[in-house]
């Protein structure tokens, strides 16, 4: 079983981290710019061949802008090496955690923005449910830009029940909906804290939503009521990071 991995930003971070994985790489023959000479100088140091070819061999290979390079790799083991089993023993071992919990995100493109936006954020591990959750596919790689292969992505079977257990670790759970009354930049996020975002348009589900500690919500002073969620997502990691740095 292998997968696909294309993009400059995601196939130069799986170069640096995991070259293992890479089945082939193959570059398209006729961009010699700096970013892809960039690129081959990194494939040539850790030992990875390459695959000069045409343009037409790659969008053969992907539908979507591809940058000129796809690779063909290996899964990565257990979604970062962090599994639903083992979700505690690894949040037991971060001091004062940020967690994301994305419920329901079916788009691939959310998913991978989200993703993207967390391992900038410093987040330890976002979670998803198994089930009515996107997966981690091409299109979500490309656009983590390379995220996809940092931050564990752990799907567990229960998601309220995951959520409880988050709980016993003194975790706490801040949900977001449009119906709280605390705005965001209100709420303490120096605590140790799982930020829940829900899909767009239903929001989380109603466990979800009764796991939660706090409830907080975006101001919307415009027309628009509401955001696409990686763009809200960001919004609320980012004022976390800001509440710890200036702690």
């Amino acid at each position: 079983m292998s997968e696909t991995a294309y993009g400059i930003h995601a196939v130069d971070v799986i170069l640096r981290r995991s070259p293992e994985r890479i089945i082939s790489l193959s570059i398209q023959s006729d961009r010699n710019d700096k970013r892809i000479q960039g690129l081959l100088s990194l494939a040539q140091n850790q030992g990875v061949a390459i695959d000069r070819v045409t343009k037409s061999n790659l969008d053969e290979m992907v539908s979507e802008r591809h940058q000129g390079v796809v690779a063909i790799i290996k899964p990565r083991k257990a979604d970062g090496g962090v599994t639903e089993r083992d979700l505690s023993s690894y949040l037991k071992g971060i001091d004062c955690p940020l967690v994301l919990v994305l419920d329901g995100v079916t788009d691939p493109h959310n998913l991978g923005a989200c993703l993207r936006s967390a391992d900038a954020a410093g987040v330890a591990a976002v979670i998803v449910p198994k089930d009515n959750s996107a997966e981690l596919n091409a299109v979500a790689r490309k656009v983590a830009s390379g995220a996809a292969d940092v931050i564990p992505l752990v799907r567990v079977t229960n998601l309220a029940r995951t959520l409880r257990s988050l709980k016993e670790l003194g975790i706490w759970i801040v949900g977001t909906t449009g119906e709280a009354d605390t705005m965001v930049y209100d709420q303490d996020f120096s605590i140790p804290t799982a930020l829940v975002m829900g899909a767009e348009g239903p929001g989380m589900r109603r466990l979800t939503t009764e796991a939660c500690d706090f409830l907080v919500k975006l101001p919307m002073v415009g027309d628009v009521s509401s955001l696409n969620v990686s763009v809200a997502t960001g919004i609320c990691l980012f004022e976390a990071v800001r509440q710890r740095r200036s702690g």
